[in-house]
C-alpha cells in the first residue's frame, strides 16, 4: 500500500480496532455484532429446533438431559462502513488544523479498514464536494491519502446535507466553524436512523494560546470581519473561545453524538486510541 509520507502514522495505529458503539444491522460478515443472531460456535443462548434447521447444529447433549432439541446460537458479525465527512473550508487552513485532520483521518480509516469495514470520504473543499464511496478493496486507504493531499481549504461550504447518505458509521471532522446548528441536527436524525454520529473538533494551539502581542484577526472565510487582539482583550477572548468549545461538546454529547476535541499539536497515534476507546458499546434501542 503506497501511503507516501504516512508510512510512519501508520505503522503506530497497526493492531488498533474500532468496536461499533452499538449492535449494526446484518449483512456481510465482519468485526462488529450485529443486531440478528445466527448459528455459530460462540455460545450465546438456545431456541427451540425448529424444521429447516441443520441438525448438525443441534446440541446433542441437551436433547439426551431434556429430550427436546435445541440449537445453539451465536451473535451475527457484520461490518460497518464509515463515512469521514472532511471541513476543508478557508477557517481549516490555520496553523496546522488541515494537517491534523488529514493524518486523522487517514489513521482512523486505516483502523477502520484493517477489520475489512469499508471507509469512503466525503470532502467539502473550496469549490466542490469530492466524495468517495464506501470501499474495502485494498488500496482505499491511499487512494484517501491521495485525495486529501489533493486539497487545500479555502471557501465555506455547508457540512450538514453531507451527512445524509453516509455509511452507517459518521465521522465529521471540521473546526466546527460551520454550519454547527444544522450539522448537529443532521448527526442526530442519523443517530436515530441507527447510525452513529461521530464529530471530531479540530482547534490549533494557537486559538487556544493566541500571542500576546497585538494583533488584527482576519476571519478566514470573511475577510471583511477585522478584530483586534490586544493583551487587554486576550482575557475575554479566551473567556468567550472556552465557552463555546464547552457548550458544543455539551450540546453534542448531550444529543448522544459521540464528541472529543483534538489539538493540532497532539500525537495522531494518541488521539486515534482516545478516539476508539471511548466508543464504548451502546444497546441496539
Amino acid at each position: 500500500m503506497a501511503v507516501g509520507p504516512y508510512g510512519a502514522l501508520l505503522d503506530a495505529v497497526r493492531g488498533v480496532r474500532w468496536p461499533a458503539r452499538r449492535p449494526v444491522p446484518g449483512g456481510v460478515p465482519g468485526a462488529h455484532q450485529a443486531r440478528s443472531r445466527g448459528i455459530a460456535p460462540e455460545f450465546a443462548e438456545y431456541r427451540p429446533y425448529r424444521q429447516g434447521d441443520d441438525p448438525r447444529r443441534i446440541d446433542w447433549k441437551l436433547l439426551a438431559r431434556s429430550d427436546r432439541a435445541f440449537i445453539r446460537l451465536a451473535p451475527d458479525h457484520a461490518t460497518l462502513g464509515t463515512t469521514f465527512v472532511v471541513d476543508a473550508s478557508a477557517s481549516m487552513a490555520f496553523a496546522g488544523k488541515w494537517m491534523l485532520a488529514k493524518r486523522l483521518v487517514i489513521a482512523l480509516a486505516a483502523v477502520a479498514h484493517a477489520s475489512a469495514d469499508p471507509v469512503g470520504l466525503v470532502v467539502a473543499g473550496p469549490s466542490k464536494v469530492q466524495r468517495m464511496p464506501p470501499r474495502a478493496r485494498g488500496g482505499v486507504i491511499a487512494e484517501i491519502a491521495r485525495t486529501l493531499d489533493a486539497v487545500w481549504p479555502g471557501g465555506s461550504q455547508p457540512l450538514a446535507a453531507l451527512v445524509h447518505g453516509s455509511a452507517a458509521r459518521c465521522v465529521v471532522v471540521t473546526d466546527a466553524l460551520c454550519d454547527l446548528d444544522a450539522l448537529r441536527v443532521a448527526l442526530v436524525r442519523h443517530r436515530a436512523r441507527g447510525g452513529e454520529s461521530q464529530f471530531l473538533h479540530v482547534v490549533a494551539r494557537e486559538e487556544l494560546e493566541p500571542r500576546s502581542e497585538p494583533q488584527l484577526v482576519t476571519d478566514p472565510e470573511d475577510e471583511r470581519i477585522e478584530r483586534p487582539l490586544v493583551p487587554a482583550t486576550l482575557g475575554e477572548y479566551r473567556a468567550r473561545f472556552d465557552g463555546w468549545r464547552s457548550e458544543v461538546a455539551k450540546r453534542m454529547r448531550g444529543e448522544g453524538v459521540a464528541y472529543q476535541e483534538v489539538c493540532d499539536d497532539a500525537a495522531v497515534d494518541a488521539v486515534v486510541r482516545r478516539v476508539v476507546a471511548a466508543q464504548g458499546v451502546e444497546s441496539g434501542r
